[in-house]
């Protein structure tokens, strides 16, 4: 038996945790009394394409066809259809002979680290960040590198990062927009990462890879635009996924997209694939496939995700919580009214408000609310969380 897999199985993370008994307490005492803000779990449905295509493949394509494998990196006219709308939107030049499709981002991140990554390597992620990394990244035989972030207004900490990537780092991931902050790299942020990561390559003779973990892309607010890091470096994996931007996390469709304009990037595709063969991760879901070129572009109503932000940052700021504004996901990152959030988690939790501690994010202090629920749930919600203020001795403003 592996010690590491049980432990990963007997232990769930704190996110699903919460979510469980959540659950639970809507079976116990209904679920109108329990605000459950654990899961980044799309409330809102799917565009209307997404079902008038998949009734189209279902009713027009012959089922051997449909059903059937695709080539272990995915049907290349999908893969085409990708790149091509990467390259109008975006202006990036990609190509799909480097696309890998997966089965949702989780399948696009393990391909890249296990295609990267050999044991006693680092990998440098800029905290907070989500949970499931360490745990991806670690099985590979590699170790995690923490690097925290401004808290100010969680763009990277340049001075503590050149200070982390040392002659063992091979990758540094980067999630933008954040899960759990909610925050967008700026492009300043971006263009002074590339260099630095530049530099370092030089400097070491080795090459460093940027991972963008990107499943929120499209979710952002107002004027706010994630620009595509490909552009400003060259050894650049892009790992996306269509559950968020179209609301289908359960049916686990994503893409690992290579640039072009890597070190080696015909070896390192080939890497790639061998990690998709090592890992089971070949032929993602035929059917979503094949979907994937008619819902190019497209978006689940945005508009609920805005009302809950505004609604939740006025109340909260109101009490007297401190907030730093997200520019996109859906997530609200709050700073604990007392040093120890799982503490102030778990007070909380006595008010049927389940709020995800900080702590597994790299991050200790706060606490993360997911607010894509439904917005009713957000209204019933504001005067439990001002019981929670009062607790506290917050201030109204």
């Amino acid at each position: 038996m592996n010690p590491m897999m049980r432990e990963l199985g007997a232990r769930r993370s704190v996110i699903r945790e919460l979510f469980e008994y959540g659950s639970r307490r809507k079976r116990e005492i209904g679920a109108e009394n329990v605000f459950d803000f654990s899961l980044g779990n799309p409330s809102v449905p799917a565009p209307d394409t997404v079902r008038t295509e998949l009734i189209r493949l279902l009713t027009e394509t012959p089922a051997v066809e449909l059903h059937g494998y695709t080539t272990a990196a995915g049907d290349m006219g999908v893969r085409q259809a990708i790149a091509d709308y990467l390259n109008r939107t975006y202006g990036v030049g990609v190509d799909a002979k480097y696309m890998y499709l997966t089965v949702g981002a989780a399948a696009s991140l393990t391909i890249s680290l296990t295609a990267i990554l050999n044991p006693g390597d680092e990998v440098v992620l800029l905290a907070p960040y989500f949970p499931e990394y360490r745990v991806f990244v670690e099985c590979t035989g590699a170790r995690v590198v923490p690097v925290l972030s401004n808290p100010s207004d969680f763009q990277p900490d340049f001075a503590a990062l050149e200070a982390a990537i040392s002659p063992s780092v091979r990758a540094v991931i980067v999630n933008s927009p954040n899960n759990p902050t909610g925050a967008v790299l700026t492009e300043e942020s971006i263009r002074r990462l590339a260099t630095l990561l530049q530099t370092k390559q030089e400097q070491y003779g080795l090459p460093i890879y940027l991972i963008s973990d990107e499943p929120y892309r499209e979710l952002v607010y107002g004027d706010v635009e994630v620009p595509y890091i490909t552009k400003y470096y060259a050894n650049t994996l892009v790992c996306y996924s269509f559950s968020k931007s179209l609301s289908l996390p359960g049916e686990r469709i994503g893409y690992v997209l290579l640039s072009p304009r890597a070190e080696e990037a015909d070896v390192l595709y080939e890497a790639i694939c061998g990690a998709g063969r090592a890992l089971g991760f070949v032929c993602a879901p035929s059917l979503f496939q094949k979907m994937i070129p008619a819902c190019l572009g497209l978006t689940s109503d945005l508009s609920v995700y805005r009302t809950n932000r505004a609604l939740l940052l006025e109340a909260l700021t109101g009490m007297g919580f401190r907030v730093v504004p997200p520019d996109g996901a859906f997530y609200l990152f709050v700073a604990s009214p007392e040093p120890d959030a799982v503490a102030f988690s778990e007070r909380a939790r006595e008010l049927e408000l389940l709020l995800v501690p900080s702590d597994d994010f790299g991050c200790p202090g706060f606490v993360r609310i997911s607010y894509c629920v439904s917005t009713e749930q957000i209204e019933r919600s504001i005067p439990v969380f001002r019981r929670l203020a009062e607790l506290y001795g917050l201030t109204a403003k």
